[in-house]
């Protein structure tokens, strides 16, 4: 494996980015290893999900790109040849999720993976989601385009190639030669300027069933995802302890005094560590058991007796009540109302 490239303390994407821009400057008649090695990336551009590539260093290799390729819009080919692979578990995740809501819902989750120069957030109201992104550091306008591309054209292939979001909001300024390539990539006109970037859907497309949908992989991912963020971030004890629960809980003994026997700490510090997140064990407990226990639902092969202890319940009356608190309803009505929905398509 190659050395690192980055800072621990730097803002940093996955390296499997720069092989989807590799890939666009061949596109355009470029010879991608020389702006790759004028830059000094040649060594980091790999599908190794470990690499990583600081935020300034894409900065850096864009301006070469749009330099030699006198391509303002350059963000937007990339964004055609981002392939799932190249962000790791969370792609394949995102293209087993089970609506676009999900979808969404897990990039947030996951997005820092993908990239720690943006927070992602999800809002929602009867009417609308939104996907935003808060820049944290001084974002390039074609990263910016490029993830967005990428975003509405995975977007296509999971739901409908006619899916367009109601609006787009970006944080660059629009370039001098016009708007027309956006809103030819976006189906719709963006508008620009904006101190986050955002999109704007339809609350009623976004619960629609995705026919890609896999419970079983979507799952497998997530857990491969959550692990991966925990080595990403060794100092976030967050996904540390979610990443623990994940494993610890089939085995029936998932406690706060073995976790943090597990992570070479006292319950004390434990607790304040997670305090300090605003959080608690408690907190990040139910949460994870929530979500294992929706994707274990979506799996028609585990029966409710086998999901009640995978997510360390000692019977199935434990698991109901809990599972009636965080939803409103009995994980067999859930199920039924899974069925009911799968068969309707």
């Amino acid at each position: 494996m190659p050395s690192p490239v980055v800072a621990p303390d730097q803002p940093s994407v996955i390296a499997g980015y720069a092989l989807a821009i590799a890939r666009a400057l061949e596109h355009n008649g470029v010879d991608a290893r020389r702006v790759l090695r004028a830059v000094g990336l040649t060594e980091a551009v790999s599908n190794d999900p470990l690499q990583r590539l600081a935020s300034s260093q894409v900065t850096t290799l864009y301006r070469a790109c749009v330099e030699v390729t006198h391509d303002p819009y350059f963000g937007l080919t990339v964004g055609r040849f981002i392939h799932v692979s190249n962000i790791h578990a969370v792609g394949y995740a995102l293209m087993a999720s089970r609506t676009l809501l999900d979808f969404c819902l897990r990039l947030e989750r996951y997005f820092a993976i993908v990239s720690q120069s943006a927070a992602v957030r999800v809002e929602r109201n009867a009417q609308e989601v939104a996907l935003r992104f808060g820049h944290q550091t001084n974002l390039c306008g074609e990263t910016e385009d490029a993830f967005t591309t990428f975003l509405l054209r995975f977007m296509r292939l999971l739901y409908r190639q006619d899916f367009s979001p109601l609006h787009v909001e970006l944080h660059h300024a629009c370039p001098s030669e016009g708007p027309k390539p956006y809103t030819q990539a976006f189906g719709v006109a963006p508008t620009f300027g904006h101190d986050e970037s955002a999109l704007i859907f339809t609350a009623a497309a976004m619960e629609d069933p995705l026919s890609g949908a896999c419970a079983e992989l979507a799952q497998y991912n997530d857990e491969i995802a959550t692990e991966y963020l925990a080595k990403l971030d060794h100092a976030d004890v967050t996904a540390r302890v979610r990443a623990k629960i994940i494993k610890m809980l089939p085995a029936g003994d998932c406690t706060r005094r073995k976790l943090a026997q597990d992570l070479c700490m006292s319950q004390a510090t434990l607790q304040l560590k997670l305090a300090q997140r605003g959080t608690s064990f408690q907190d990040l407990l139910g949460e994870t058991r929530r979500e294992l226990a929706l994707g274990y639902l979506a799996q028609r092969s585990l029966s409710v007796t086998e999901i009640t202890f995978l997510l360390g319940f000692t019977d199935t009356s434990n698991f109901a009540r809990a599972f009636k608190r965080w939803t409103g309803t009995s994980p067999t009505l859930y199920r039924a109302k899974l069925l009911r929905r799968d068969a309707a398509d």
